[in-house]
């Protein structure tokens, strides 16, 4: 590869790169609107929105990228809300398990809705460059494809 071909490439990895995190910052400012016409802060929406079913707090630290003693406070104001509850596991006492309330469940789907209106309008492109742009996106995430000849 040519000097100038790696400086073509470096520049579009840049830009790719300027260009995700631009696109994920909308994406995030979008779905904490859709959060706040709801009340809810940012980090319960979160927690709201990937709970499916009971799940260990570390399992929230995990998915909010903080400290487990950070999970305490959110899952505090979900449950003063009447959103969730909280249940010792069944095979350890100790470990405190977070599960959805009914009203939790429909604040989700609410806010799921409100999430995807926004994301369909962000991502109306033409034709099949949706799905295109969806499988690109998907190939990357799967990381590279194996070497072995």
């Amino acid at each position: 590869m040519s000097p100038d071909a790696d400086t073509d490439a470096d520049q579009v990895v840049a830009e790719l790169s300027g260009l995700v995190f631009e696109v994920t910052g909308r994406l995030r400012a979008q779905f904490n609107a859709a959060a706040a016409e709801l009340g809810l802060p940012p980090a319960q929406a979160l927690v709201l929105t990937n709970l499916s079913g009971a799940a260990p707090m570390r399992q929230l630290a995990d998915w909010l990228s903080c400290e487990p003693s950070n999970v305490t406070g959110i899952v505090d104001g979900l449950e003063r809300r009447g959103l969730v509850t909280r249940r010792s596991a069944p095979d350890d006492r100790r470990v405190k398990h977070v599960v959805l309330t009914e009203a939790g469940e429909l604040k989700r789907r609410e806010l799921r809705s409100s999430a995807q209106a926004l994301a369909t309008t962000f991502f109306d492109l033409p034709g099949g460059d949706r799905r295109h742009l969806r499988d690109l996106l998907a190939r990357i995430l799967a990381g590279p494809p194996s070497r072995n000849p």
